[in-house]
């Protein structure tokens, strides 16, 4: 005849098939009776009328006959949310910026085709923003064309403290990019599913702590990768980057629109390569045409934001970040122009 030890001795060896632990330790049990040979039981698991409950039902049904049981009735029901947080141990992890009750503030720089500046801007909006005493971090979601790390000059990589991946920091700000996870600038020949996995990591499993501003490198144009990050953030500010030339402005509206449909909120315009100003005359030279950041704000019905100059950043040896703009350089201070009116716009 059949007995309750018997039952739990059977019960010891199941796990759960999703939280992958014994059945007996998540306290899966939630009714055991036995009436002559007769076996109720009722079990908790992380998903019922799954295939798997179904194989887990079927292995116990006859574990449990062969020791003895003339009939078994097995019954399921699901774990509470929060019992499933507690076994799988996600209510011990911090929490991740995609949660709803993230305070952290996305801000992506898009642009409808390549070439145009992106990345310069996006880093050199991150600093401004640190430069203000914000706490920022960047993704650079650029996944093909990676380029964030060279541009600031990091030549350090993040490291893992237990389950998490801590960013590396410069000038303030935290930084994660496909770059630190590729070896000698090899290409990333990845298909969508696998990058949208990893997209999901840097937010979910980078130890950012408390951000007020979470900066987006975006891939130029409007393509799956770029399509991803729009569905995969629930809230976000987009900062749309051109230069002068009409085309460019013209292809940016696409990104413009697809934040829209997106749901996503246009913060503002940035026209970059606006002109060139000669150091020794003074005179400028619209080397791109002129206007084409204002016809963008326009359509878009936003502000522009600022009109960056070509030229160089003063790059020092100690400190070495070829593309990053200090506080003392012209473009520098415009950068920190275009954080306050940003940082206003946001607090408004």
């Amino acid at each position: 005849m059949i007995t309750e030890e018997k039952v739990l001795e059977i019960l010891k060896d199941k796990q759960d098939p999703f939280l992958h632990k014994p059945l007996l330790e998540c306290n899966a049990v939630r009714d055991l009776k036995i009436k002559d040979d007769y076996v109720s039981l009722k079990l908790a698991i992380a998903k019922p009328a799954t295939p798997e409950q179904m194989q887990l039902q079927m292995a116990l049904v006859n574990e449990l006959k062969a020791a003895g049981a003339g009939s078994v009735g097995l019954r399921f029901e699901q774990y509470t949310e929060e019992e499933i947080a507690n076994l799988s141990g996600e209510a011990n992890k911090p929490p991740s910026l995609l949660d709803k009750n993230s305070k952290t503030t996305f801000i992506a720089v898009a642009s409808g085709k390549g070439g145009v500046g992106k990345s310069t801007v996006s880093v050199n909006l991150a600093v401004a923003l640190a430069r203000q005493g914000k706490k920022v971090g960047i993704i650079d979601a650029d996944i093909y064309g990676f380029s964030v790390p060279d541009m600031m000059g990091i030549d350090k990589r993040p490291v893992v403290r237990g389950e998490r991946i801590i960013p590396v920091e410069r000038f303030g700000v935290k930084v994660i990019s496909m770059g630190f996870f590729v070896e000698d600038n090899a290409p990333v020949i990845w298909r969508g599913p696998m990058l949208g996995k990893m997209l999901n990591n840097f937010f979910s499993e980078v130890e950012w702590g408390d951000l007020d501003y979470l900066v987006l490198d975006l891939p130029p144009g409007t393509g799956d990768v770029a399509l991803d990050l729009h569905s995969m953030l629930p809230e976000c500010k987009e900062i749309i980057v051109t230069t002068p030339h009409a085309t460019a402005a013209f292809v940016a509206a696409r990104a413009g629109a697809m934040a829209i449909k997106t749901n996503h909120t246009i913060l503002g315009v940035i026209e970059n390569m606006a002109y060139f100003e000669s150091k020794n005359t003074g005179e400028k030279e619209y080397v791109f045409g002129r206007g084409g950041g204002e016809r963008l704000a326009e359509e878009l019905k936003t502000d522009l934001f600022g009109q960056i100059p070509l030229e160089q950043p003063d790059v020092k040896d100690d400190e070495f970040a070829p593309s990053v703009y200090r506080e003392y350089d012209r473009i520098g201070k415009i950068y920190d122009g275009i954080a306050d009116k940003v940082i206003s716009k946001l607090n408004k």
